[in-house]
């Protein structure tokens, strides 16, 4: 017998005994809006909310509702970049990490 985990439960546990995971799922949501991938992006956030703070808990310190913040991070969602800059710096704060944009020479 095969024993198979749930994906999401597999992400959400690695991103919480491994900071360094949940930092590099941070980089990878912000390079994929960067690299016009916001499908990808609201995706990679939902699940590092869902592994890190919690969708409650970022409601709270972003001051928007948990409805509204999880139908933003979803497959079709639409967040405004004020929303988007809110939920950045919520789990920028909560792992303690800054954010850096580079450009790099002869790219594009």
């Amino acid at each position: 017998m095969v024993l198979t985990r749930d994906f999401k439960e597999t992400v959400k546990e690695r991103a919480v005994r491994d900071p360094a995971f949940a930092k590099a799922m941070l980089d990878e949501a912000a390079t994929a809006f960067l690299n016009d991938e916001p499908q990808v992006a609201r995706l990679i956030l939902r699940d590092l909310v869902n592994a890190s703070v919690g969708f409650e808990a970022l409601a709270m310190e972003t001051h928007r509702p948990s409805k509204s913040l999880h139908r933003m991070l979803s497959e079709k969602g639409n967040p405004s970049m004020d929303n988007l800059a809110a939920i950045f710096g919520a789990l920028r704060k909560q792992m303690g990490v800054g954010l850096k944009a580079q450009v790099i020479e002869g790219a594009g």
